[in-house]
């Protein structure tokens, strides 16, 4: 069962948002709320595994509120503007629906949280025992990653991008290089830059401080390379 919280100024949107939860079997609407306020406040009287947000409220708006939570919950955006859908993108909203919105594209978007959850509680139970795939959250879809696929994966300054065998175009995903690397083995991956994760199978050469992986170079830094040596030598 998925716990959600609605908040919207607009009485009708809330009834309708209602409406389609209790039409859902697996969704339990815990509470409605008109704005910021008042969704804080029931935040904290309980666990909330979903969001259903709008965006332009009076005082703290939908973008605030979210920015504003320490632990986020999975977010759809309902709001009747188009224009947020970046800032969507960049908070890592699940979906943006812009009203008003059908049943048919309501339920699209909640079976995307049925999803996300069934992969966190996955996630969890399997602590250190890693899948041959991981499931990453690229714009608006959870993409199937195929571990033996990864070749490096580069962290940018909000993003980071992995780059597959058999494709020119990397994935894009809102993820810190740090959260990528917790979800990976260990011993098949390794951090040789601040700003790379290499697998450790890819490698075609080392020479001095650059690691080769098909036609690209890879700095290999100094603060990494004690680490890195030992993890494809470690009897040196």
């Amino acid at each position: 069962m998925i716990k959600c919280l609605a908040i919207d100024d607009e009485t009708p949107a809330l009834d309708i948002l209602e409406d389609n939860i209790r039409q859902v079997p697996f969704l339990q609407l815990v509470g409605k709320c008109k704005n910021a306020y008042t969704a804080m406040e029931a935040m904290q009287q309980g666990s909330i595994d979903l969001l259903f947000l709008d965006i332009e409220m009076p005082g703290i708006s939908g973008l605030s509120f979210l920015k504003s939570l320490p632990n986020k919950p999975m977010v759809i955006f309902i709001t009747a503007y188009r224009n947020y859908a970046v800032e969507g993108f960049d908070l890592d909203v699940l979906d943006y629906l812009v009203k008003p919105v059908s049943f048919d594209r309501f339920l699209k978007a909640v079976n995307k949280a049925l999803e996300y959850q069934g992969f966190k509680q996955k996630e969890e139970s399997q602590h250190n025992n890693y899948p041959d795939y991981l499931f990453i959250h690229t714009e608006y879809q959870l993409t199937k990653v195929f571990i033996h696929e990864i070749t490096y994966i580069e962290g940018l300054r909000n993003y980071i991008r992995i780059h597959l065998t058999g494709t020119a175009k990397p994935l894009l995903s809102k993820l810190s290089l740090k959260a990528i690397e917790e979800k990976l083995p260990a011993g098949k991956f390794a951090r040789v830059h601040k700003s790379f994760i290499v697998m450790l199978d890819k490698i075609s050469s080392i020479r001095n401080d650059i690691i080769r992986i098909g036609n690209r170079d890879i700095p290999l830094s100094r603060s990494c390379r004690e680490d890195f040596f030992k993890k494809i030598d470690p009897g040196a």
